[in-house]
């Protein structure tokens, strides 16, 4: 077994083993620190994984975004007021893979339901297959004798995070070299990783499988793992002769309409973990009270694992108390799940029979909203979604691969007003609010 550093100070409370504290004021102050090396520094040290203690050559931010806490369109103005759209090219296409991810699953939500369906069927083959079983124990708790595989198990476990290319190796050596099913390294994944989503989750895995490219897995190589660890593991009997798993093509694109939220309506505001930046929402409505959820439980219970749930516990805190500073007293409630019967006595108490509620992408929270406005109709309360902009104007190219909707992120970035034909960057971009 692996006899590196593990990650640091083991003792504390998941989740906060790199300082990350779940409040935008954390965000922020982490992206002011770090836009100085979102340029060039980026580019060229972005692959390298230094270990637990050093992180400084990635900017720490996934899980802020991931909930929304921040928003992509803030994080990339403030890396274009920096360094210009060219100079910060790596870190904005980094920013936007999260975006196109979103938009690929959205496109093709049923893509979703697979994987949930196959991951609960390997869940109950492991239940009767010892040695499967056992192969699972071992790959979690980080006991395989797999020079770095095994830190990185552990780092995961404690901390909620691991580096982007830490993540690739594992799956591809999860998926070939220890011939673990890949939906259930997936489901690993999803139960500890603070910025855990359905889309970059899931589609990363069917990547490195050889799904979401078909034909065309990753491989992990020893050489590889070696440069971009700096000598810190050198891993031997890698499975070489690999061979991409095979699945069903996806689904036909398809993007599927919203419904339009009447001007001026009054309305009860519903808040999720998925977007927890209820204040860059703009929303025609007479907004009379909030509700904000901390987690769902049906169809699919969410957040997964013990990190991400105290991590999103903070942020929905740290939101309800925001909009508590612009909001009457006993205007804001926060509730654990979207229960139907609470959410429908919020509306009848504020006078209102409209919920307003940011589109949640593809995943469990869609899957509770969806079950909630059924609910809530039958109460005579429709429930609207609204999409934010960024996302209307990016999830449409996602019909393909990644690198046919980098083509188009320029073209989008304009349409937003973030720069201009050659203009990197206009001068309203030079505040992060």
């Amino acid at each position: 077994m692996s006899n590196h550093a593990t990650p640091p100070a083991p003792g504390r409370k998941p989740g906060t083993a790199y300082g990350l504290h779940a409040t935008r004021a954390d965000g922020l102050a982490r992206l002011h620190e770090f836009l100085p090396r979102a340029g060039d520094d980026y580019a060229r040290k972005r692959n390298d994984d230094r270990g637990p203690s050093d992180r400084g050559n990635v900017s720490m931010l996934s899980p802020y975004l991931r909930h929304r806490l921040l928003t992509e369109h803030e994080v990339v103005a403030a890396a274009i007021a920096m360094h210009g759209a060219r100079g910060a090219r790596k870190f904005l296409e980094e920013v936007l893979w999260r975006t196109y991810f979103k938009g690929w699953l959205q496109l093709r939500p049923a893509v979703w339901a697979s994987f949930v369906a196959e991951r609960d069927a390997m869940r109950e083959v492991a239940r009767n297959d010892e040695a499967l079983a056992t192969s699972l124990v071992q790959a979690e708790a980080g006991t395989t004798g797999i020079d770095g595989f095994d830190d990185w198990a552990r780092e995961l476990a404690q901390t909620g995070y691991l580096h982007n290319h830490a993540r690739m190796w594992f799956a591809s050596i999860w998926s070939f070299t220890l011939r673990l099913p890949w939906t259930l390294g997936a489901d690993f994944f999803l139960r500890h990783l603070l910025d855990a989503d359905a889309a970059s989750n899931t589609l990363s895995w069917r990547w490195v499988a050889g799904l979401q490219t078909p034909g065309k897995p990753y491989v992990a190589t020893t050489d590889n793992i070696a440069r971009c660890t700096h000598g810190r593991y050198r891993p031997t009997g890698l499975a070489t002769n690999v061979v991409a798993i095979a699945g069903p093509p996806p689904p036909a694109a398809e993007l599927g309409r919203l419904d339009a939220l009447p001007d001026h309506r009054p309305a009860l505001r519903l808040v999720t973990p998925d977007d927890l930046h209820p204040e860059s929402l703009p929303i025609a409505a007479d907004v009379r009270g909030v509700v904000c959820v901390r987690s769902c439980t049906a169809p699919v219970a969410w957040p997964w694992g013990s990190a991400a749930r105290g991590f999103v516990d903070g942020a929905v805190a740290d939101t309800a108390s925001r909009l508590r500073c612009t909001h009457p007293d006993g205007a804001v409630k926060v509730l654990d799940t979207p229960d139907a019967h609470a959410v429908a006595r919020m509306a009848q108490l504020t006078g209102v029979d409209t919920v307003v509620v940011a589109e949640a992408p593809v995943g469990p929270m869609a899957d509770a909203l969806d079950a909630l406005r059924g609910a809530l109709a039958g109460d005579g309360i429709m429930l609207l979604r609204v999409r934010r902009d960024w996302d209307a104007r990016f999830w449409p190219h996602a019909t393909r691969g990644f690198f046919p909707f980098r083509e188009r992120i320029d073209g989008v970035l304009e349409e937003l007003g973030m720069i201009g034909v050659g203009v990197d960057c206009p001068s309203f971009l030079g505040r992060v609010s």
